[in-house]
């Protein structure tokens, strides 16, 4: 039970894909801009995640692996997420119009989100089992949603400063992100304390 708190919060706090891995920064910078928006984008990123641990591990673990087939897992992987983003746009499509024309062209981004791939892959190489898989799938959604939500509120108070001219826009957006990215950096080491 230790571990799975441990591996939970590590992908909230300590591995956070965005601030800390710096995995997904695309759809973190564009679709941060506001709350709705971010925080639709982070539940359809947790969602893909945890699908695509779920469909990619086994496949590794049973199919790829045993059969001498490892080299294949990014291009494997990549086609499960394509095909589960997909399956959530056209969900999303029918049952949820509003969020689908919030997400916009960010939706199919995130077949390319590479911070999708980047859990599926560390899984295996972190040699988690199932369960844990599934674990740091929903811990690593997680951080992205809180990273999402906390740039959100970031950036809506960015709107409402006076900057020089030259800082506004992206300029002051990345040294903003910086200095949010340097406050997740000091998490490190804490989980383990809280554990342990």
């Amino acid at each position: 039970m230790t571990d799975m708190l441990i591996i939970l919060f590590t992908g909230i706090l300590v591995n956070n894909y965005p601030l800390v891995q710096f995995l997904g920064i695309c759809p973190f910078l564009g679709v941060s801009k506001k709350l709705d928006s971010a925080v639709g984008m982070s539940i359809a990123v947790t969602f893909v995640m945890m699908m695509a641990t779920a469909v990619t591990w086994p496949i590794y673990s049973f199919l790829l692996e045993p059969r001498g087939l490892a080299y294949l897992q990014t291009l494997v992987f990549i086609l499960v997420i394509a095909a589960l983003v997909q399956l959530v746009e056209t969900f999303l499509k029918k049952y949820v119009p509003s969020l689908y024309s919030a997400l916009g062209v960010y939706l199919p981004l995130i077949t390319t989100n590479c911070a999708v791939l980047g859990v599926t892959v560390l899984n295996i190489d972190e040699g988690y089992n199932f369960l844990q898989s599934m674990v740091n799938a929903f811990g690593c959604g997680m951080g992205y949603l809180l990273a999402m939500v906390l740039f959100a509120g970031v950036r809506s108070r960015l709107e409402n400063i006076d900057a020089p001219e030259h800082f506004k826009g992206l300029p002051l957006t990345l040294i903003a992100a910086s200095i949010l990215s340097a406050s997740f950096v000091g998490f490190t080491g804490v989980v383990d304390g809280l554990f342990m």
